[in-house]
């Protein structure tokens, strides 16, 4: 219907309206509402005519829903499509990002791969794992907590930096 009120809640409301306002006080009071409305659109038709008649002939065409931005841009510039928009939008349409990712990130996989094999047989020392090697023994581990990060005392508490 309108609004976005089903036929459901237009009975509801009724109904509703029928309660508050009674049945003898319900038809007045659609008549003054109704009154209302067409004196607010009376209004603004008149304001509508007296800007167009104050902005003169070039302004004929002109039309308020045009200044709607939506509107406007499809109006102005989609029509028109002096910069291309409308291929711009094909290829917006065209490009899937979740399979672009997907296969940057296979080609950076197999990229990898040859490279570790390859740094494996020539010796390197580098170590991906997670494992400790011999050689990491004597250097402390930066992602895992100290046994003394438990005993270090907060910072000192400034109470006039606050």
């Amino acid at each position: 219907m309108f609004f976005d009120i089903g036929p459901l809640e237009l009975i509801a409301i009724v109904v509703l309206a029928v309660l508050l306002f009674g049945p003898d006080k319900l038809p007045k009071l659609i008549q003054d509402a109704t009154g209302f409305i067409r004196k607010v659109r009376e209004f603004s038709d008149s304001a509508k005519q007296d800007i167009r008649d104050e902005l003169g002939p070039e302004f004929k065409d002109f039309e308020f829903e045009d200044l709607k931005p939506k509107n406007f841009v499809r109006k102005h510039v989609l029509e028109k499509d002096e910069y291309g928009l409308k291929e711009l939008a094909e290829l917006r349409e065209g490009f899937d990002l979740k399979k672009e990712m997907t296969d940057v990130t296979d080609a950076v996989r197999e990229s990898t791969a040859p490279r570790s094999a390859a740094a494996a047989a020539a010796g390197s020392s580098v170590n991906l794992s997670k494992e400790p090697t011999a050689s990491s023994a004597g250097r402390p581990d930066m992602f895992t907590k100290s046994a003394d990060a438990s005993r270090r005392e907060p910072p000192p508490f400034d109470a006039d930096a606050t």
